[in-house]
């Protein structure tokens, strides 16, 4: 019998060469990105996609050309919570123009695919077994297919919102190698801060930088303050967001809220978080157009 390491080529299914050129058009698509950061969490239920889409929103209020990248494949939320729902990607030239909200980010999200809200993501295999078993690597698949095939043009930065789990962090940068650095967002919760250290050691390990801690919710729960977590793991805290009803409330309505409620306490902490971001990704104001 023999074994994997024992079976010359691929059987003639050109396995390598597939994955190749992929890897060739992925690095084609993000030519044009400056700075690729993911934002994560590794605990669900903190509110990450609302601090993703608050800060390419201040972003692109400063002038900034954002994009964001919905890599919850099985819980899409970036495409309502931006606004752009009631878009559908067109393929042009062999590659998928994203969604644009009103504000000019670019939005890609498995939610734009989904034939309706019903609908769930449904991996196909000969069995429900092997569909399980074989999840994590459809997933890895399926985000290297957005990440490659989405003509994201010229982007000062593409924020990629990461579902829970601390794993996804390891399969996004075995994809993009040059990630700029990583957002991990918690609430002042004991539980929280213990699946986010576990995040941060994840974050080390793949040798991605932590640009820094937002604590989101803040005065909503009566645990440990995030930025005593940022201190004990020796990493930034970039801030604290307010918690503020309205915050949800924009989002189901796909209304940019930094833009909406300029004055209120949430809306200045997320601009002065994105500012914070941006002096350490030495992104500038005259890089954008």
């Amino acid at each position: 019998m023999k074994r994997y390491r024992d079976i010359a080529g691929d059987g003639g299914s050109n396995i390598a060469g597939q994955i190749g050129a992929q890897q060739a058009r992925l690095a084609e698509s993000l030519a044009g990105v400056r700075a690729v950061v993911p934002v994560m969490s590794g605990k669900g239920g903190v509110g990450k996609s609302s601090i993703t889409a608050g800060l390419a929103c201040a972003w692109a209020l400063g002038g900034f050309r954002v994009g964001v990248l919905d890599a919850d494949l099985n819980g899409p939320s970036m495409a309502k919570i931006l606004g752009v729902r009631a878009q559908r990607p067109a393929i042009r030239e062999g590659a998928v123009e994203p969604a644009l909200s009103s504000l000019g980010v670019r939005v890609m999200s498995m939610d734009l695919l989904l034939p309706s809200d019903d609908t769930p993501l449904r991996w196909n295999g000969p069995t429900q077994g092997e569909a399980h078993t074989w999840r994590g690597s459809m997933e890895a698949n399926a985000l290297r297919e957005f990440l490659a095939d989405t003509r994201w043009g010229e982007l000062d930065a593409l924020l990629v919102d990461l579902p829970p789990g601390i794993d996804r962090l390891a399969t996004l940068a075995g994809l993009v190698p040059g990630i700029a650095g990583i957002v991990i967002v918690t609430i002042a919760s004991e539980i929280s801060h213990l699946v986010v250290r576990r995040s941060i050691t994840a974050a080390s390990d793949t040798g991605v930088r932590v640009l820094g801690l937002v604590e989101n919710m803040t005065g909503m729960f009566p645990g440990p303050p995030g930025a005593v977590l940022a201190r004990e793991a020796s990493i930034p805290f970039l801030g604290a967001v307010p918690f503020d009803a309205e915050l949800a409330s924009a989002g189901d309505r796909g209304d940019a809220f930094v833009q909406r409620h300029p004055d209120r306490a949430a809306a200045t902490a997320l601009c002065a978080i994105a500012n914070a971001l941006r002096a350490r990704l030495a992104l500038s104001p005259s890089a954008a157009s």
